[in-house]
């Protein structure tokens, strides 16, 4: 049986990891002896093991077939160069900041398949554009809109992280990339708020995050191309109001004789606000948006997806949606349905003829169901 090892046991990692023992020998590595005890409760097997340094990460690899990389997103691109090293091909939901193609040359002098950013946004959305591009004769715009929030609204910030919080704050932090008319236009994180209404949902508003990634280089063809984030209203401007005051900034000050930075002390007080607590009920809401033209024709195309908390298996939607993605491309790899070697975002992935087919009907499966038009 295939030997599959994740790599961190988070919220994300947990769900992954409960998914694809129904298939998989999978094995859980992790720092956290707390977080392995739950899922070893569950009969999973799992391993302690500090995966802060190379040789860490090449031994906890060392006996797998495939490798799921879900740690944070500090740690991400070490570890997959890691894993890689090791041998091992990946499957990765870390979403580091470093350029992925930088481990492109290290994978494909191994012949080893490497798919990164592989959750639900980035990566749903990236997949649906290259099954697109595949089909159409030109592709002219793409948007996503995407995000994940509690079902209870509670005051201050009326927001719960479904996944890594430092994560998050990235998204906050980091200048947002997008394409307008064939130029990359960059802008602060957190700009161009818009409100916009989903059914079921009400008003919610979006706002400019670097979500792009990979597709402003593998797509540099496509004209137009934009990824926003959603919250509920009024939560980019107390972000924007943290931002602007420095208490983002990880440079260290001084203040009352000790020296800390302020994204430490911010994180401290932020973190166990936003953290979700047991039964903490959440939603994932994602509209893509592509257009082109196809024997001549315009055409477009709208994929929507309206996820909600398994009361069942107590699993999150935001784990449920980043972390079955992540699942139905391993499933894809070891059934041989996807083999190019080297580093493949998803849009990648999404040019092989009925990869996003396969990966779609897994993720019905499992209760996650994108409507199209």
């Amino acid at each position: 049986m295939t030997h599959v090892v994740i790599l961190g046991a988070g919220r994300v990692g947990g769900a992954m990891a409960r998914d694809l023992a129904q298939d998989f020998k999978v094995t859980v590595v992790d720092r956290s002896e707390a977080a392995l005890s739950r899922l070893r409760e569950e009969g999973l097997a799992t391993r302690v093991a500090d995966l802060s340094g190379p040789a860490d990460v090449r031994g906890a690899v060392a006996d797998a077939d495939l490798v799921v990389g879900a740690v944070p997103g500090f740690m991400g691109f070490a570890t997959a160069r890691a894993v890689l090293e090791a041998g091992r091909p990946l499957v990765d939901i870390s979403f580091f900041d470093e350029d992925c193609f930088e481990l492109d040359a290290l994978a494909k002098g191994q012949n080893l398949t490497a798919i990164v950013d592989c959750g639900i946004a980035p990566g749903c959305g990236n997949l649906i554009l290259g099954d697109a591009s595949r089909q159409w004769d030109r592709i002219t715009r793409f948007e996503c809109l995407v995000g994940g929030l509690p079902v209870v609204r509670t005051w201050p910030y009326e927001y719960k992280a479904g996944f890594s919080p430092i994560d998050v704050i990235e998204e906050y932090t980091r200048p947002a990339r997008y394409v307008e008319a064939g130029q990359v236009v960059t802008l602060p994180a957190l700009s161009e708020p818009e409100l916009l209404d989903f059914e079921g949902l009400g008003t919610l508003e979006s706002f400019n995050t670097d979500g792009l990634r990979s597709l402003i280089r593998t797509f540099p063809q496509v004209p137009d191309m934009k990824e926003k984030t959603l919250r509920y209203p009024g939560h980019i401007e107390k972000m924007r109001v943290f931002r602007e005051s420095g208490f983002f900034g990880k440079g260290k000050i001084r203040v009352a004789g000790t020296e800390i930075s302020p994204l430490d002390l911010t994180t401290a007080l932020l973190f166990p606000m936003w953290s979700m607590q047991e039964g903490d009920e959440d939603f994932t809401v994602m509209r893509v948006t592509v257009e082109g033209e196809q024997g001549g024709r315009r055409v477009r195309k709208e994929l929507s997806l309206l996820d909600r908390y398994d009361r069942t298996t107590k699993i999150t939607s935001m784990a449920r949606t980043t972390g079955y993605t992540c699942t139905a491309a391993v499933r894809l790899v070891a059934q041989g349905g996807y083999t190019r070697p080297g580093i493949s975002p998803p849009e990648l992935v999404g040019q092989q003829p009925g990869a996003w087919d396969f990966i779609r009907a897994d993720l019905a499966r499992r209760g996650v169901v994108f409507t199209e038009k």
